[in-house]
């Protein structure tokens, strides 16, 4: 070890310290977008959603029929009871609200 201290590069007059940034990455991923049914409204501005799947048994490998609710939110009270909707992930609205409505694909009895 040497008792001289290190030395550090002359600072520049012209150069900008680099500007600060507050968030690692600004670029929003591509969010997941579902289609499933309507199978409750009772909420205001809240609809429960049925998201239906096919999935191979573990063991047997038979595909099984499984289905997942989630609860979207309706700012304009647009789907009812009934129709196939898409929804797509944002962020949370409350413990279980995750996920927003996108649009009414198919109204019910038409």
């Amino acid at each position: 070890m040497s008792d001289t201290p290190a030395e550090t590069p002359p600072a520049d007059a012209t150069a900008q310290p680099a500007p600060e940034r507050r968030y690692a990455d600004t670029t929003r991923g591509k969010r997941t977008v579902f289609e499933g049914m309507v199978v409750s409204t009772k909420m205001q501005k809240t609809l429960v959603v049925e998201l239906g799947r096919l999935e191979p048994h573990k063991k047997y490998g038979k595909y099984v029929r499984r289905h997942t609710r989630v609860y979207a939110h309706d700012e304009k009270g647009e789907a009812q009871l009934g129709d196939t909707v898409s929804v797509y992930e944002c962020r949370p609205y409350s413990k279980l609200k995750k996920y927003r409505l996108g649009a009414v694909l198919k109204r019910a009895g038409s």
